[in-house]
């Protein structure tokens, strides 16, 4: 799988390690920074990585910064992103299973490295359910348009 990972200076430790365990585990990696401690600016690296994966570039993204919020808030600006912060393994299961996240976001203030791998893994394993989420998906694809009522 074609992974598009990314981080801002807060989240570039636990960026790394994730992106050296998808490399050893054989996943085509793509990494759009930061490469750096010095200060950036989450929302730049947000969106490198969702336009990745809007353009089919890439399978999935991952990005993280200090809590994952303002990834999460800037990759979903890009039309076809449904970007998900997640704190769990079951959250991370169910947002595959019922709203087909194509980008997961994680703070790394609150992620251990063994929670965040766990997190990535079931991420990349989990199917999209389909069915009567797949009417609820194009729900928010019809906002995403401005075509909802």
């Amino acid at each position: 799988m074609k992974i598009a990972i990314g981080s801002d200076h807060a989240g570039l430790a636990l960026k790394e390690q994730l992106r050296d365990r998808l490399t050893q585990a054989g996943h085509e990696v793509a990494d759009f920074g930061t490469n750096s401690p010095d200060s950036t600016d989450y929302p730049d690296y947000a969106g490198l990585v969702a336009r990745e994966v809007a353009s089919g570039k890439a399978d999935r993204g991952i990005l993280v910064c200090y809590t994952g919020v303002g990834m999460s808030i800037a990759a979903n600006k890009v039309r076809g992103i449904r970007a998900a912060l997640a704190v769990n393994v079951e959250e991370v299961r169910l947002t595959r299973l019922h709203n087909d996240a194509n980008v997961l976001t994680l703070g790394a203030l609150y992620t251990p490295i063994e929670s965040a791998a766990d997190m990535v893994d079931t991420f990349l394993s989990t199917e999209f359910e389909a069915g009567r989420h797949a009417r609820r998906v194009g729900k928010i694809t019809s906002i995403e348009e401005g075509n909802a009522q």
